[in-house]
């Protein structure tokens, strides 16, 4: 009798789609593919920036075209941060980043947005050390505290990069920051191409794990840097069978998202080759489909 209510939620990378789509086609488009919301990108772009700046006009306007079509914006990818990064040697970065986030930590506020994904690099673009490693736990345990003021999640990001790439460095972060709205965003294809095992990481972290991208990676070797993007859900070697399992085994029904990227016009052909990929996992793993079509 309850079955429907746990069935996991499912939304979509803004990036998925097309960047010249309006917001109305964005959204009528993730409707129309079946899915339950839209993630949106704050990436480091100026134009993907220029969002927190915004006006109240806008903010709302985009939040009624949401309720017109049912498809709320639940998420935030805010990866703004790997221009701007907390752990920055430079002081007016790090000013920056602060600035960031309190603008961002607004927008989601007023758009309904519950969880908003940080990147987890102390640095992207700099050199690291310990220094930009405390600088980072220190801006963490400021926006950790802008968060909880809003009552909007902070969900780190389990990266591509070696600085944060598993569930067990994300407990150890956790511990230093100590706030229940600092939580994971584990994406698994990350995870996976590091080569940690999904499983014990799934389970390590389930009590603090807020969302989950789903997306397709190949594993780093020692001959082999890996592939961290623009794979179909399908075509690398994530072991999602397991990862489906290991959700319906600690009983984790938090909401998923694929991660995707539309860079030409077979968008749309990926993206329901992956809805077919992960609902004949979910077949596969006695769970409920996550796609009707």
């Amino acid at each position: 009798m309850y079955q429907n209510l746990l069935r996991h939620r499912v939304g979509l990378y803004e990036k998925a789609l097309p960047n010249n789509l309006s917001w109305e086609d964005k959204l009528k488009t993730t409707k129309e593919l079946g899915f339950d919301f839209l993630e949106i990108s704050v990436d480091e772009s100026d134009e993907k920036r220029s969002r927190l700046d915004w006006i109240d006009e806008e903010i709302y306007g985009l939040r009624h075209l949401c309720e017109a079509y049912q498809v709320p914006l639940q998420s935030m990818c805010l990866s703004a941060h790997r221009k701007f990064p907390f752990g920055s040697a430079d002081p007016q970065v790090r000013e920056q980043a602060v600035m960031h986030m309190e603008k961002a930590i607004a927008l989601a506020y007023k758009l309904g947005i519950r969880t908003i994904q940080l990147a987890g690099y102390d640095v992207y673009y700099e050199p690291a050390d310990n220094a930009t490693h405390q600088r980072f736990i220190e801006g963490m345990k400021l926006s950790a505290q802008l968060a909880e003021r809003a009552g909007v999640m902070l969900a780190v990001e389990i990266m591509d990069t070696d600085y944060l790439n598993s569930l067990s460095k994300f407990e150890v972060l956790s511990r230093e920051i100590n706030s229940p709205y600092f939580t994971a965003y584990p994406d698994v294809g990350n995870i996976s191409g590091w080569n940690y095992d999904i499983v014990t990481e799934l389970k390590l972290s389930k009590p603090r794990i807020t969302q989950i991208h789903l997306k397709d990676t190949y594993r780093v070797t020692p001959e082999y840097k890996g592939q961290f993007r623009d794979l179909v859900i399908g075509e690398g070697e994530v072991d999602f069978n397991a990862i489906f399992k290991t959700l319906k085994q600690t009983e984790c029904v938090v909401p998923l998202v694929i991660e995707m990227w539309a860079h030409d016009e077979k968008w749309k052909d990926n993206i329901l080759k992956a809805q077919s990929k992960l609902n004949e996992v979910c077949r596969q793993t006695d769970m409920m489909p996550l796609f009707e079509h």
